[in-house]
């Protein structure tokens, strides 16, 4: 069964930082991967995605303090988060290609 992995959430002061990672256990190389967000009470959103080419689109909302990496040789995918605030508190979750989810890993952004 392949899975996917996150990491790296955890608590942050508004302002702050995180980086978020995503290992598949299947090679990850030609697909397109996601990261999504799901904050208490509202649906699922995807904040961004890349492409096997390298390809990147950003939500509006993280445009400009998010940005989305990957790693082929280690089948991992990156979510480096600069400047959060209040509304990104969600459980962050990757996305393959393939349609594998991860468990997902809890951001939370408060003083």
């Amino acid at each position: 069964q392949v899975q996917l992995v996150e990491s790296g959430g955890g608590w942050v002061q508004p302002g702050g930082s995180l980086r978020l990672s995503c290992k598949s256990s299947r090679a990850i190389y030609g697909y397109y991967m996601t990261w999504h967000r799901q904050a208490p009470g509202l649906a699922r959103e995807q904040v961004a995605g890349i492409t096997g080419g390298g390809r990147i689109t950003y939500a509006d909302s993280v445009k400009g303090r998010f940005t989305i990496s990957r790693d082929d040789a280690k089948d991992t995918i990156y979510l480096a988060m600069n400047r959060l605030n209040n509304e990104d508190t969600a459980v962050y979750y990757c996305e393959s290609a393939w349609g594998a989810w991860g468990q997902g890993t809890q951001v939370t952004v408060s003083s």
